[in-house]
């Protein structure tokens, strides 16, 4: 008996520092946007109404000029959680798991579990397809949490296929899965067939916040908070909203924001001059669409992009805007929570938006591109002890993980890609990249597919400085981490921002821009080198 009791008494003692001193270490409130492009008024837009973003960009770093690494979900999203490239992350498409390709990869959070941070999340953080049913299990110290129905408003319940709340097409939506359960069909099928069948590309109706899905991860996401408040050890939660993302989905409250009357068209909707064919998509993801007209393609094609009317084009745009707003209320939730629980002198507050949207500019929708439209995202870091500031320094995702750990005072590890930002939050002026580095695939069936395959035949790798940004569009399934063959080179792209911001003139081969194009291009074959060597460190 004697020993048991000393036994008890050296492990309370062991024990007891941790139990009554909350780590130093500062908390990480990692909040991740779909499709979000830098239009809110952090980045100048008057027009857009995000006061609650632009209030988190009033105490935080704006990084004006951040850039993604691959135009389109996943892959986005596994090099800014991993630290890591595409090429290296093997992530280009939208069914690829991770840990399949890139077994020894380690995420963002799973780094932070052994530096004692306790990792949650909720909401699109990863894509969801390119990770386990998880989403990716060995990040998070709890089961990644699932959205909770208790959240949903009583009055309207869960939403048809988690997105829509109109009756009537909730109704639709019921029937056709009823029908294809009927059929034999797994609920995931039935699911899908719905989708298929009844998909429209805009919702506003007069519902509470919380009758849709990012609402109710919200208000849950609220009491998480609260609940890692009470831990010693310092924690890392990632909140992933899902708009404004399509459907453009808002409640009325957030259209009304706008008048459709006020909404401005994209001013060039037309292929470039000297345009690699490539370069372009037929808009495939929003042609998925029940409400996009099956017969455009026969009758109003450009041969390139989407040609919808005016009346659609406003529509979108107007619930592309209504979605934002709708967003920014959100985000005022979560930052209202962390001043309300006493948090906010020791959390560090990320917001990022996965990839830009291309708004009908060229004639295309969606993302899918190496343009400006699609590769320029938003990047704000709020932390303590850094003043607020705006910069104009090169950024990119890569470089968020390594920012975050030179920021909690964590060691940075050796693989990761990117640079730390920190002494860019301190001083504006300094600059730690040249340029940024952003690619896209194209299957190669058709030279303006916009799917993405696991091997993708054809590879566009572009570069953006201060003033340019050079692509390269390559073929036979090359990859940075590959010698360089100049017979695999099917086109090049330059554009120059100060003289042409909306990207009209593809000036490659104009003998103004030679040295121009020498320069750059010496520097994506520097950079192609610099990859080579750099795949074993996702390899076991």
């Amino acid at each position: 008996m004697k020993y048991i009791k000393i036994v008890f008494i050296a492990v309370l003692f062991y024990t007891s520092p941790s139990l009554a001193q909350k780590s130093t270490k500062p908390n990480i409130l990692f909040i991740a946007i779909d499709d979000l492009k830098p239009i809110i008024g952090a980045y100048g837009n008057t027009f857009i109404k995000t006061p609650n973003i632009d209030r988190l960009a009033k105490r935080g770093t704006t990084f004006l000029n951040n850039y993604c690494q691959q135009a389109v979900c996943g892959p986005t999203r596994a090099s800014l959680l991993t630290g890591m490239r595409p090429d290296i992350t093997q992530i280009w498409d939208l069914k690829t798991q991770l840990r399949d390709v890139s077994p020894s990869i380690v995420t963002l959070p799973q780094y932070l579990i052994t530096q004692g941070y306790s990792t949650q999340g909720i909401g699109k953080v990863f894509d969801p397809r390119n990770v386990d049913k998880e989403i990716d299990k060995v990040s998070w110290s709890v089961p990644y949490h699932k959205t909770n129905n208790k959240y949903y408003d009583p009055a309207y319940g869960e939403p048809a296929q988690g997105r829509f709340q109109l009756p009537e097409t909730k109704l639709l939506s019921e029937k056709y899965i009823k029908e294809a359960l009927a059929k034999g069909m797994t609920k995931t099928e039935a699911n899908n067939e719905a989708n298929i069948k009844i998909r429209p590309t805009t919702e506003g109706i007069d519902v509470p916040d919380n009758a849709y899905n990012d609402g109710a991860n919200i208000l849950q996401a609220k009491d998480i908070l609260a609940q890692l408040s009470k831990k010693q050890e310092p924690f890392f939660f990632a909140v992933g909203i899902a708009k404004p993302h399509l459907p453009f989905i808002a409640p009325k409250k957030y259209w009304d924001l706008y008048k459709r009357a006020d909404i401005v068209l994209e001013p060039f909707q037309e292929q470039n001059t000297n345009p690699i064919s490539v370069a372009y998509h037929n808009a495939g993801e929003i042609r998925a669409y029940t409400d996009i007209p099956a017969d455009i393609a026969a009758t109003k094609q450009k041969g390139f992009g989407l040609a919808l009317s005016t009346e659609k084009q406003k529509e979108l745009i107007h619930g592309y805007y209504a979605a934002i707003s709708y967003t920014d209320a959100l985000v005022g939730q979560l930052l209202n929570t962390i001043d309300s629980l006493g948090l906010a002198s020791n959390t560090i507050i990320v917001l990022w938006g996965d990839h830009g949207c291309h708004l009908g500019d060229h004639n295309i929708w969606c993302k899918h591109s190496n343009f400006e439209q699609a590769t320029h995202a938003p990047l704000i870091i709020s932390a303590p002890g850094i003043a607020s500031n705006k910069t104009k320094s090169l950024s990119e995702h890569v470089d968020v993980f390594p920012t975050l750990c030179d920021l909690a005072g964590l060691a940075i590890p050796t693989q990761l890609q990117g640079k730390s930002l920190k002494s860019v939050m301190k001083n504006p002026a300094t600059a730690v990249k040249e340029f940024s580095v952003s690619q896209y695939p194209r299957a190669g069936a058709n030279e303006q597919d916009s799917r993405i395959e696991t091997t993708p035949a054809i590879m566009g790798y572009s570069i953006r400085n201060s003033q340019y940004r050079y692509t390269i569009w390559m073929k036979n399934a090359f990859r940075s981490t590959l010698p360089f063959n100049a017979a695999s080179v099917i086109g090049e792209e330059l554009y120059d921002y100060n003289a042409d911001p909306l990207e009209k003139f593809n000036v490659a081969k104009d003998k103004k821009y030679a040295v121009v194009t020498k320069k750059l291009h010496a520097e994506m074959l520097a950079y192609f080198k610099s990859q080579e060597s750099k795949l074993a460190i996702t390899r076991k």
